[in-house]
This record gives structure tokens, sequence and C-alpha cells, in this order.
């Protein structure tokens, strides 16, 4: 019963942040909120393991997950909010922001969720709970796609040069 509570609740409060996305299919906080869904569902079913076995090799790497998700997290949004010159909301910024960790990964927000969704699989491994990881990258994965390609309409030349400098979410490899 607790689990079905949250998801519900967790839902409504995704669908309400969601509910402008939402109505434009296509657009990468459409993607986004299916990605938060996957993820709600993961947490949900695997709180009940956090504290299990604490010093089994999965949960370490677990916890590692976790810690760099909300460091990621921190940061990403930080900057965003510093530098990012945004007019209404830190998601529309005027200006490209390229310091800190936004010089190695042009999503670090994006990366915050595959980071939770992976320590999230970690705490009890599953075949489901791997589905759910992969489901919740490719819909990451999906949001970033749609988010570039608006950042090269608004940004133009200088995104395109530091598309080519950084990775998308994980700096040096992908």
């Amino acid at each position: 019963m607790i689990e079905l509570s949250i998801i519900l609740i967790g839902s409504i409060l995704i669908v309400y942040y969601s509910r402008f996305s939402l109505q434009k299919p296509g657009s990468y906080g459409f993607f986004r909120f299916f990605a938060w869904e996957i993820i709600l569902i993961q947490f949900t079913f695997d709180r009940i393991g956090w504290f299990t076995n604490i010093f089994a090799w999965y949960q370490c790497m677990s916890w590692i997950l976790l810690l760099i998700s909300i460091l990621l997290l921190i940061e990403g949004v930080h900057l965003i909010r510093k530098h990012g010159k945004s007019a209404t909301t830190f998601e529309n910024t005027t200006k490209l922001v390229m310091i800190g960790i936004y010089r190695f990964i042009r999503h670090p927000m994006y990366a915050s969720l595959l980071f939770l969704s992976w320590g999230l699989f970690f705490k009890s491994p599953s075949p489901l709970d791997f589905s759910f990881s992969m489901i919740s990258w490719f819909f990451l994965y999906a949001t970033a796609r749609i988010d570039e390609n608006g950042c090269i309409y608004k940004f133009g030349s200088d995104y395109l040069d530091y598309m080519k400098k950084t990775k998308m979410f994980i700096p040096y490899i992908f």
C-alpha cells in the first residue's frame, strides 16, 4: 500500500511540474517526464533494500553513484543559476555556460538522473531494475538530444563547438 501511495503522490507532482511539456510531445520535457516516472518506480520498489548488506560491493557502488548524482545536480543547478542569465527559469538560459562541470559534460542535471537511476539499480540489482535503468537511460538520452537541438538553434556555432569539446553525460567517456 505504501508503494502505491509513493508512486501516486510522486506521479502527481511529476505530472504537475511537467504539465506544459506533456502538451508538447517531442519536447525534451516530454521525454524527461518518462525518465522521472521510471526513476520514481525504481526508487519506490528499491527503498526496502537500501540498508541491507550495507558493505556489499553493490551497496558501495550504489552509494558512490548516488553521491555523484547529488554532486552533479548541485553543481549543475548552481552554475546555471549563477551564469546562465535566465530570464525566467533556469531551463531558459540566455547565456551558454561552459565553466565548472560544464567544461566536461553538457548535461550534468540529466547525468545526475542517470547516476541516480544506476545508483538505485545497485541498491538491489535485478533484471527488472536493470531494465528500468536502461529505459531511463533511453529517455534521458532522448531528452538530451532534443535539448541539444534547441541549444544549437539558440546558441548556433558556439554550441556546436562546445559539443565537440565536451561529452554528453560522463567526462571523457560518453
